[in-house]
């Protein structure tokens, strides 16, 4: 009687033990299983916002541009390549700009015939497409009608900002400086203002943007070539 105690305890002791075990490994893999769905995600949502295929109408990553287009695909809706943004790439003209960027080419059958533009970095003494931002800093200073830049496109001549350009009608005019001059017949007769750095006692055209620590004086009839103008003055 006492040896079947044994055998039986023994027998519920290694069955105790085998429960165990497997409490302990189903614990693991749920554990294991609950651990890996995060990765799973992030790696799936890097996915989503890498280089790839995008659906017509999907938001493109920021950063990235689109560079190829096909009609298949997405239900029928169509799909745009998105790839990281450089220096020198033909990107398709539905393609974000990236901030920072210029376009200075054009061609009106590239992308699958959507265009496509050629994007860069800003230099000094630059042809962009009148389609291009202009950065912080630049200005424009000549143009070129349709038909003769950027592939039936208006071109522009981009310039870093400096003391004493003539800049064409329209060109931003950076912090820190003023217009004191007008050529109605300047930058192919869009008309062009001569910019410089603001400091005092300059005679400035009209809407101009005042500088900060700066004010208007009087006024005087034959500023600006006759367009009048106020004395640049000291708060």
């Amino acid at each position: 009687m006492n040896g079947l105690r044994h055998r039986i305890r023994g027998r519920l002791a290694s069955l105790a033990g085998v429960v165990a075990l497997l409490t302990a490994v189903l614990a693991g893999v749920t554990a294991g299983t609950a651990n890996a769905a995060p990765a799973r995600a992030a790696v799936s949502a890097q996915a989503a916002a890498g280089i790839g295929w995008i659906c017509n109408g999907a938001p493109v990553t920021p950063g990235y541009v689109l560079t190829s287009h096909t009609n298949s695909g997405c239900n029928g809706a169509g799909m745009w390549w998105q790839t990281p943004v450089r220096d020198g790439i033909w990107t398709c003209a539905t393609s974000p700009i990236p901030a920072g960027y210029v376009l200075s080419g054009h061609n009106p059958t590239g992308c699958d015939g959507y265009d496509s533009w050629y994007m860069r970095l800003p230099v000094d003494g630059l042809w962009t497409c009148g389609t291009s931002p202009i950065p912080p800093g630049y200005v424009i200073t000549q143009h070129a009608g349709s038909g003769m830049g950027c592939a039936n496109i208006d071109a522009w001549f981009m310039q870093r900002a400096r003391d004493g350009l003539w800049v064409c009608a329209g060109s931003p005019i950076p912090p820190g400086y003023v217009t004191t001059g007008h050529n109605i017949n300047g930058c192919g007769g869009i008309g062009s203002w001569f910019e410089v750095v603001a400091r005092p006692g300059l005679l400035v055209c009209p809407n101009v943007p005042i500088p900060p620590g700066y004010r208007l004086g009087n006024y005087s009839g034959s500023g600006c070539n006759g367009l009048g103008g106020w004395y640049l003055l000291l708060s």
